[in-house]
């Protein structure tokens, strides 16, 4: 049985769009490659820091939500820490409940995206 998981990373601000692209798809990578499968990604884009990170205020936000086993988590946690791109990381583990509000935002935000 696969655990439900939930990663944001946060990467330097000075990469450019395909060295972001680039980025998220090693950590997509790792996560597919051992046999985990991505349910849901999303890019939120340059946002601003609560606090300076390595003397940077803003850095790219980036989720994506997978099942895996959880021996995933620490090749995926090992890789954030050695890649110079990623200022920080926070991974959990969804409950049902996390899993299930997640479906619900998702299938709230979709709709509007088609009317635009």
């Amino acid at each position: 049985m696969l655990n439900q998981y939930e990663t944001v990373f946060i990467a330097t601000p000075v990469l450019s769009e395909a060295q972001m692209k680039e980025a998220v798809e090693k950590f997509k990578g790792i996560i597919t490659s051992n046999e985990g499968e991505i349910v849901h990604e999303e890019n939120w884009g340059l946002k601003k820091l609560a606090y300076p990170i390595q003397k940077k205020s803003t850095g790219f936000y980036y989720l994506i939500e997978f099942k895996a086993p959880g021996n995933v988590i620490d090749m995926l946690e090992t890789q954030y820490r050695r890649d110079e791109r990623v200022l920080r990381f926070l991974t959990f583990r969804m409950d049902k409940h996390a899993i299930e509000y997640a479906k619900k935002k998702r299938t709230k935000v979709e709709p509007q995206k088609k009317e635009e």
